[in-house]
């Protein structure tokens, strides 16, 4: 039953695989894989059949003897109307059949948890999802991260996985590439890094240095054009590097374009502002632009789930960081507003879909925005404005 990643499709293997897949076929480094297909899914009332484990059992060793990431491959994830971005678990750094199994398990019941069925109801999807689940040998990432292409290419990193950088638990470095040109470097915070299932502070002078180099960029930016062009159009990329050599994990259509970026090199993301003169504002702050519009409302501090119950409707949600299982406060509230994350964090893939303003980076934003008190989100110039009473 199981599919060689090679040989994945989108009717039996979901839009993750699939697209991987054809990046494989076309030379593209991909890491090799097998796909346990949606019809395991559709059986696995019971859960997984003795025979289909087994199977497991014999494809793992084709995948070497180190540590795997097992991920969801829904057909309805990953297409040109909805990427549903962490709305399905993965697990990394898993070994073994017995792990692999449950692994597989929990990517099944992921899409009837409260954040997928949420973002699949403001989707308009009203379908029952066919799942497939994709098994890969984990590329242990010296550093990750993700691509945008288009007009130009944005790209974000930090360092180990990229799930410090696809999660927003991290304010990336971040470039923009212009043709053949390098057009605009920042230096993001990057204070931890996730090696397998372990997360770690970042030494102070690692955080202080751009964590690829120019010849990497600009490898990337390639390496991203040459997916968009063999797909059909612009691509949200996930990459790792591991030794110098670039490995493509992700590649999934663009559902909404990216805010402009600024001009020129920066240091860091975020810092304070004044208000314009003749504003009655009282004063701004400034972080990354991470989905574009503009929306005012009461500043709603939610450190956690303990506090998901205070939002109300029109609130303007600020927050450290947000995960997947944040998804249905996108539903409620007005804006987003971060401490830490880039624009193509997930939280930030999601917002742009559902057309909400979202703001990330915002030194400080949980302490310098009172909770309850009004502010303007401007998501397409990053300024976040504690208006005056």
């Amino acid at each position: 039953m199981l599919i060689d990643l090679t040989d994945a499709d989108p009717a039996t293997c979901g839009g993750k695989a699939a697209t991987l897949a054809r990046l494989l076929r076309a030379g593209l480094p991909v890491p090799p894989g097998f796909v346990v297909p949606t019809a395991a899914h559709a059986r696995a009332d019971d859960g997984l059949s003795a025979e289909l484990i087994d199977e497991i059992a014999r494809a793992l060793p084709r995948l070497g003897t180190g540590y795997l990431a097992v991920r969801s491959s829904a057909t309805s994830e990953d297409t040109a109307r909805a990427t549903a971005a962490g709305q399905h678990d993965t697990f990394l750094g898993v070994r073994g059949t017995d792990q692999v199994a449950d692994a597989v398990r929990g990517c099944w019941s992921s899409v009837w948890s409260e954040r997928a069925v949420e973002y699949r109801r403001r989707q308009g999807d009203t379908r029952s999802p066919e799942v497939a689940v994709l098994v890969q040998r984990l590329v242990d990432a010296d550093v990750a991260g993700v691509l945008f292409t288009g007009d130009d290419i944005r790209i974000e990193a930090s360092w180990g996985l990229g799930e410090s950088v696809v999660g927003g638990h991290v304010t990336p470095d971040s470039w923009t590439v212009s043709g053949a040109d390098i057009t605009r470097r920042s230096l993001g915070t990057k204070r931890t890094r996730v090696d397998r299932t372990v997360t770690r502070e970042v030494d102070q002078a690692d955080r202080d240095r751009l964590c690829l180099t120019d010849d990497e960029v600009t490898r990337l930016a390639q390496l991203g054009r040459q997916a968009a062009d063999l797909l059909g159009g612009p691509q949200d990329v996930e990459w790792a590097i591991v030794d110098s050599r670039i490995w493509i994990l992700q590649s999934r259509p663009v559902t909404s374009a990216l805010p402009a970026a600024p001009d020129g090199d920066e240091s860091t993301a975020g810092g304070d502002e004044s208000a314009p003169d003749g504003d009655d504002e009282s004063a701004a702050r400034t972080g990354t632009p991470g989905s574009p519009g503009l929306a005012t409302g009461p500043a709603r501090v939610v450190r956690g789930p303990a506090d998901f119950a205070r939002v109300r409707p029109g609130d303007v949600l600020v927050c450290r960081t947000t995960d997947p299982a944040w998804t249905p406060l996108f539903g409620v509230v007005a804006a987003v507003v971060t401490e830490t994350g880039g624009l193509l964090s997930h939280a930030a893939i999601v917002a742009r879909e559902l057309g909400l303003p979202a703001v990330l980076a915002v030194p400080d934003a949980t302490t310098a925005l009172p909770d309850g008190a009004p502010v303007r989100v401007d998501g397409s110039t990053g300024r976040v404005v504690l208006l005056g009473s």
